[in-house]
């Protein structure tokens, strides 16, 4: 996980998921400029539009969050508190 962080083109994920990564970069970054050809491209990989459009909604809803907190001021969880809701969330789920 640590070298998908760091560099996803160059780590081991397949090239379908890395073509994804770096259009998610694209969605975060650069939305203006994605055109037709740019989803086209995805679904010649193999996504679906159902897959493109989770990953364009993660991407933007945690752009929102970010965005939100920090211009409101609210405190950042700990490392403790990250651990504890990843553990939560692998043995619970998302759902509650």
């Amino acid at each position: 996980m640590h070298e998908v962080l760091r560099d996803a083109s160059t780590s081991r994920l397949d090239d379908k998921h890395k073509a994804l990564f770096a259009f998610i970069d694209k969605v975060k970054h650069d939305s203006p400029r994605i055109q037709p050809d740019d989803l086209a491209r995805m679904r010649e990989i193999g996504w679906t539009d159902a897959e493109l459009y989770f990953a364009i909604t993660v991407c933007a809803l945690f752009n929102f969050y970010n965005r939100w907190i920090d211009a409101t001021g609210v405190h950042r969880l700990s490392d403790d508190a990250h651990r504890a809701g990843g553990k939560r969330s692998a043995k619970l789920g998302y759902v509650r």
